[in-house]
């Protein structure tokens, strides 16, 4: 029988760099509010759950400031971020209040903040919620989505980098 080991002695920053190894894209997550104004937050631990129906999962730290708005949100949308949309990676990833401010994005049909330019954008509606340790697991069914031919940013290695072009 196997013994798991003592969790208190784990290294956290082994556990980091050893994810950091696998490559992910790079999303913004956005809502407005319940007073209207849209909130977004970089993410990359985004993934897909099912085809059928469609759910992707992302997830929100516990200390995010932005953490009770999407808690009060009943839809979400995820912007999958181009190759040169860095900056609004790092913009998204800030605690500026503002990050919409002189940003270049629109409202879906449903009423979603959109980040113009995105690779592609996925419009969800909240299916589920679950604790996940320091983080708070959120599954979305989609409903709607665009999709470009841009290329999309990738983060791996704490870096955030694109698919080489002999791909």
């Amino acid at each position: 029988m196997h013994t798991p080991p003592d969790i208190k002695t784990f290294d956290q920053s082994a556990f980091r760099k050893a994810l950091s190894c696998f490559p992910t894209g790079v999303g913004v997550a956005t809502i407005v509010s319940a007073d209207g104004q849209p909130h977004g937050m970089t993410i990359s631990s985004f993934n897909s759950v099912s085809m059928n129906p469609p759910l992707i999962l992302w997830s929100i730290g516990l200390e995010a400031a932005c953490l009770d708005d999407f808690r009060q949100a009943e839809a979400f949308a995820i912007n999958i971020l181009a190759a040169d949309q860095k900056p609004i990676s790092q913009r998204f990833a800030q605690t500026k209040q503002d990050r919409f401010s002189g940003l270049d994005w629109h409202l879906s049909p449903t009423g979603l903040p959109l980040l113009d330019g995105a690779a592609a954008t996925l419009s969800c509606k909240v299916w589920s919620r679950y604790p996940g340790g320091d983080h708070e697991i959120i599954v979305g069914e989609v409903y709607e989505l665009t999709c470009s031919d841009e290329t999309p940013l990738l983060y791996g290695l704490g870096q955030l980098t694109s698919f080489p072009k002999e791909l």
